[in-house]
C-alpha cells in the first residue's frame, strides 16, 4: 500500500470518526450545534479527499463548495421554522436521488459488473427513488400543496405488491446479466419512483414525524449501498450510521405513538381519523378566558408546564413564551416546557423551536419524566398541540389515537389552551381535553396572545 493510498484511508478513519463524535453529541441539547458542525466538517473532509483521489482539479472542487455554500446558507436562513419540516423533507430527497444517479451513472459507464455490485447497484436506485418520490410527497403533504389526509383507494395494497415485484423480478434479471439490461434498470427506475409515491400518499400527515425519520433512514441505506457500487469506504460508513440512526428514531417515534410501523405505513390513519374527527365536533361546554383572566390563574401559580406543538411554530411565538417564562420565573414559579416525542411535524420541531429562542436546556422535560408529577403542577399551558395531550387517547377506546402515551396535561389543576378556532389539530381529531372543568379556553394568534399576558404582568409591576 503507498503513502497516497495511507493518506487517504487515514484522512477516511478520521471522517468516520468525526461522524460518530457529532452523532453523539447531537443526543443533547447542549452539545448538538457542536455536533453538528463536527459532523460536518468530517464531511468537508471526506468529499475534498474523495475528489482528489479521483483527479478532480482543486479549482473545481473549490467552486463546488463555494456555490454549495451559498446555496445552504440562502436556504437555511430564509427557511421559517414551519416550513422546517418540508425542508427536511427536500434534503432527504436529495439524498436519495444523488445515490440513484450516482448508480446509474457508474453503471453506464461500466455495464458490465459482478453479480454482487449488480444487486447493491440494483439496491441503490431503487431505495433511492423511493426515498426521492417518497419524500416529495412527503414534502406536498407538509406544505398543504396537497392534502395532508391519507389518501386511499380500492386495491392499495395490491397495487404496491405488484410494484414490489416488478422491482424484485427486474432486479434478479438485472443482477444476472447486467451488460445486457439496460432496459431492466430502467423500469426498476420508474418503479421506485412510483413505489416511493403509492406508498406515502396512504399516511396522514399526523403521521408524518415517523415518515420523515423513515425517509431519512432509506436515504442513508441508499448512500451506503452507492458506497459498494463506487467502492467508497467513507460513503457506506456515512451511509451506514445515518440509515441505522433513522430506524433508531422511527422506533422511537412508533413508541411514543404506541404504534407498530406497519401500522403507520399501512392503516390508512389519516383518513379514518378524519371520518372520526369530523362526528365528534362538540363533546360539552367550552370555557372561553380573557387576557386578564389567564394573568390572575399565571400569577398566583406555583408552578406552571409550556406544553408546545405545531401552533407555537406557526405564531412564531417562541419567543414571548421565554419572555414570559422568565418573568414567571421572577415571580417564584417553578417554570418547565413539556415535550411530546411527536410534537410538530419532525422529530425534535419542539426542541430546535425552543432552542433557537434560547430557551434553558435543563427546562426542557420529556413526557415520561413529567407525568409522574403532573398532579402536582398547578397551570398547564397548551400552545398550539392537539392530539399529544388529547385524553382520549387514555379513556376512549373508539378513538383513532387510542393507546398513544400523551403529555396528560388534565391532570393537572388548571390548562390554558392557546388556540385560534375549536377546529380540529392536523390529525382532524377534537380533542377531549377542551371541554374537561379545569380547562379554559385562551382564543386568539399564539404570538398575540402571549405578548398581552405579557403587558399584563407589565402593567401590574
Amino acid at each position: 500500500m503507498n503513502t497516497l493510498t495511507l493518506g487517504i484511508n487515514f484522512a477516511y478513519v478520521i471522517s468516520a470518526g468525526m461522524f460518530i463524535l457529532g452523532l453523539k453529541m447531537l443526543s443533547s441539547p447542549a452539545t448538538a450545534r457542536k455536533g453538528n458542525l463536527v459532523s460536518a466538517a468530517g464531511m468537508l473532509l471526506a468529499i475534498v479527499v474523495c475528489l482528489l483521489n479521483a483527479g478532480l482539479d482543486y479549482k473545481w472542487i473549490m467552486i463546488g463548495m463555494a456555490a454549495g455554500t451559498v446555496i445552504g446558507l440562502v436556504a437555511a436562513y430564509r427557511v421559517e421554522m414551519t416550513s422546517m419540516p418540508e425542508m427536511v423533507a427536500l434534503f432527504n430527497g436529495f439524498g436519495g436521488i444523488a445515490s440513484l444517479l450516482l448508480a446509474w451513472s457508474e453503471y453506464h459507464q461500466h455495464p458490465e459488473l459482478s453479480i454482487f455490485i449488480a444487486m447493491v447497484t440494483f439496491l441503490t436506485a431503487f431505495i433511492g427513488g423511493i426515498t426521492f418520490s417518497g419524500s416529495m410527497i412527503a414534502f406536498g403533504k407538509l406544505s398543504e400543496m396537497i392534502p395532508s389526509k391519507a389518501v386511499v383507494f380500492t386495491g392499495q395494497h395490491i397495487v404496491n405488491a405488484v410494484i414490489l415485484l416488478t422491482a424484485v423480478g427486474s432486479g434478479v434479471m438485472f443482477s444476472i446479466n447486467s451488460a445486457d439490461s439496460y432496459m431492466f434498470f430502467i423500469v426498476i427506475v420508474g418503479v421506485s419512483l412510483l413505489f416511493g409515491i403509492t406508498s406515502v400518499i396512504p399516511i396522514g400527515g399526523a403521521d408524518m414525524p415517523v415518515v420523515i425519520s423513515l425517509l431519512n433512514s432509506y436515504s442513508g441505506i441508499a448512500a451506503c449501498a452507492a458506497g459498494f457500487v463506487v467502492n467508497n469506504t467513507i460513503l457506506i460508513v456515512a451511509g451506514a450510521l445515518v440509515g441505522a440512526s433513522g430506524i433508531i428514531l422511527t422506533k422511537i417515534m412508533c413508541k411514543a405513538m404506541n404504534r407498530s410501523l406497519g401500522n403507520v405505513l399501512f392503516s390508512g390513519f389519516g383518513s379514518k381519523v378524519h371520518a372520526a374527527g369530523a362526528k365528534g365536533a362538540q363533546q360539552g361546554e367550552v370555557r372561553p378566558a380573557t387576557a386578564e383572566d389567564v394573568y390572575y390563574i399565571l400569577e398566583g401559580a406555583d408552578s406552571v408546564a409550556f406544553v408546545p406543538g405545531y401552533g407555537l411554530a406557526v405564531a412564531q411565538a417562541q419567543h414571548v413564551v421565554r419572555e414570559l417564562g422568565e418573568i414567571l420565573e421572577a415571580n417564584g414559579t417553578d417554570v418547565m416546557y413539556a415535550i411530546h416525542p411527536v410534537a410538530g411535524r419532525m422529530p425534535g420541531h419542539m426542541n430546535v423551536l425552543l432552542a433557537e429562542a434560547n430557551v434553558s436546556y435543563d427546562q426542557l422535560v420529556e413526557m415520561d419524566d413529567i407525568n409522574p408529577k403532573m398532579d402536582t403542577i398547578d397551570v398547564c399551558v397548551v400552545i398550539g398541540a392537539n392530539d399529544v395531550v388529547n385524553p382520549a387517547a387514555l379513556d376512549d377506546k373508539s378513538s383513532p389515537i387510542y393507546g398513544m402515551p400523551i403529555i396528560e396535561t388534565h391532570r393537572s389543576k388548571t390548562v390554558i389552551v392557546l388556540k385560534r378556532s375549536m377546529n380540529p389539530g392536523f390529525a382532524g381529531i377534537q380533542n377531549a381535553l377542551f371541554f374537561n372543568e379545569n380547562t379554559r379556553m385562551y382564543f386568539g394568534d399564539a404570538k398575540a396572545s402571549i405578548q398581552a399576558l405579557i403587558a399584563e404582568f407589565k402593567s401590574a409591576d
